[in-house]
């Protein structure tokens, strides 16, 4: 995947080139492409914002040197063949990012992030963008870290870029439940002990075990992904024997 990131900010994303991620790049899975759209600003002194019309607090981005950066980019990757892609814009207005947003943007071959800072960005700039996301409902002096965000949490669902191919679809939320309690050696580590059922070899009863507690966890933690409609009857069975044990402990 392609990943061009427009951000007025680009060493912020020099951590991205480390661990997992970095190693990505390496074998050139991901290759990241940042850059500083203030080199494209035609002011003498390359501001690239400025007073808002009508009044108002603060400043805001204008949309020449974006789109400038933004042209010169899809030249380059028009040469190359890269197709367009999504264009990606951080904004606190934006649809909520989400596990099934990550699934859906890592199936496209070219993601542009762009990303704001000061009061926000001329209307005009959104000439280009294919989408607006948000991470959350706060605000943040930049889009360069719910970028980085979002780009950690898309990466890692692309083929060959997380060491075990199984990873991905058994995280939280990709299931649509938390995932179940994990443990490794020692099995009994200062009188905490390890299910037994986990060490029984038997890897039916494990998987019921897994299934059981995934949706222990997330009854308990966050009720609201629990959707009855969508559950297996094996599920459906599994929750209601959690919730009996739950209220019984009450």
């Amino acid at each position: 995947m392609k990943i061009d990131i427009l951000s007025l900010f680009p060493h912020m994303f020099d951590p991205m080139k480390e661990s997992i991620l970095g190693k990505a790049i390496e074998k050139n899975i991901i290759d990241l492409n940042i850059v500083d759209f203030r080199k494209y600003s035609v002011d003498k002194h390359h501001n690239v914002d400025d007073y808002i019309f009508g009044g108002g607090a603060g400043m805001l981005l204008q949309p020449q040197p974006i789109l400038d950066a933004y042209q010169e980019i899809q030249n380059q990757n028009e040469q190359s063949n890269i197709p367009k892609g999504k264009v990606i814009l951080m904004d606190p207005a934006g649809k909520k990012f989400n596990q099934h947003s990550a699934e859906k943007l890592s199936k496209e071959k070219h993601l542009t992030f762009i990303c704001g800072h000061y009061e926000g960005y001329d209307e005009r700039i959104k000439s280009i963008v294919t989408d607006e996301y948000s991470i959350g409902d706060f605000i943040l002096t930049g889009g360069e870290l719910p970028a980085m965000t979002m780009i950690d949490s898309i990466s890692r669902m692309i083929p060959r870029v997380l060491g075990n191919k199984h990873s991905a679809p058994s995280d939280s939320f990709s299931s649509g439940l938390l995932e179940a309690p994990e443990y490794t050696r020692p099995a009994n580590f200062r009188g905490m002990r390890v299910p037994p059922v986990l060490l029984s070899g038997d890897h039916k009863k494990i998987k019921l075990w897994r299934q059981k507690e995934a949706l222990r966890k997330t009854y308990l933690r966050r009720p609201d992904l629990i959707h009855r409609d969508q559950l297996s009857d094996t599920q459906k069975k599994l929750f209601l024997d959690v919730r009996i044990e739950e209220d019984q402990n009450r």
